[in-house]
């Protein structure tokens, strides 16, 4: 079989837009494939790193806005299930283990906005129960195995896959909230801070507060970040198709 058939087959039949961008040969062995896709999970770890650092901080919630969702949805929507899981998982293992690539955290308690361009790197680290994000980042895993499972099924090359990144949002929310109200109705403390982090919050109450400074800040942006992720991926698609010599 000539090499140009091979690799518009491989795009043809590829599950995820890594398989068609990398895709296996023949020749490949067990060890081979493994060294391949935990290469990809950890360049995409990096990449959801580096999106944690275009981050804007608010004065009414401890939880920054940062360009992590576009970076979860686009690498659930690349890698698939349980690669796209395994990359967020590896995320969260990074900044558990005291490699600084959790957004910027400290300055949000400033009670002032403030904007910070992803350079100069200001990464934290912390084990996830200790910060008022920690729902989060287990969302995060979450989002990017359900969009990867259905990008799996071509949803990410489909009209509806709008309605799949929308699906991902809410489960990335879903344990966010859910580990804010439970950090504000326990009057956690918040170690940077040293203050409850209902203090922190603007609101009243423990589900209007971790409404008000888990999701209402953030629609507007993660509405945007997931018409950019729905354009990305199909995009990528045709140039991958036409970059293998397959209109």
């Amino acid at each position: 079989m000539r090499a140009d058939t091979y690799d518009s087959l491989t795009v043809t039949d590829a599950r995820t837009l890594a398989d068609a961008v990398f895709p296996r040969v023949p020749a490949d062995n067990r060890a081979a494939a493994l060294a391949r896709d935990f290469a990809l999970m950890f360049g995409f770890a990096w990449f959801v790193a580096l999106s944690a650092q275009f981050a804007i901080l608010t004065p009414w919630t401890t939880v920054p806005i940062t360009g992590q969702t576009f970076a979860v949805l686009v690498t659930g929507g690349a890698l698939g299930a349980w690669r796209g899981a395994g990359s967020l998982t590896m995320y969260m293992l990074m900044g558990m283990i005291a490699i600084p690539v959790f957004a910027p955290g400290a300055a949000s308690l400033s009670g002032n906005w403030d904007v910070h361009p992803i350079l100069p790197w200001d990464g934290t680290h912390a084990l996830i129960w200790n910060i008022s994000s920690g729902g989060y980042i287990v969302g995060f895993i979450l989002a990017a195995a359900l969009v990867g499972y259905l990008s799996e099924r071509q949803w990410d090359r489909k009209p509806w896959v709008h309605l799949g990144m929308f699906l991902g949002n809410v489960v990335l929310y879903a344990p966010g909230i859910l580990w804010l109200a439970y950090l504000i109705g326990t009057d956690w403390t918040h170690p940077v801070a040293q203050e409850p982090l209902g203090n922190l919050i603007a609101g009243s109450g423990t589900w209007d507060k971790a409404l008000k400074g888990g999701l209402y800040p953030f629609i507007v942006g993660d509405m945007m970040k997931l018409f950019l992720a729905s354009l990305t991926l199909p995009l990528a698609w045709t140039l991958v198709r036409r970059f293998k010599g397959k209109s």
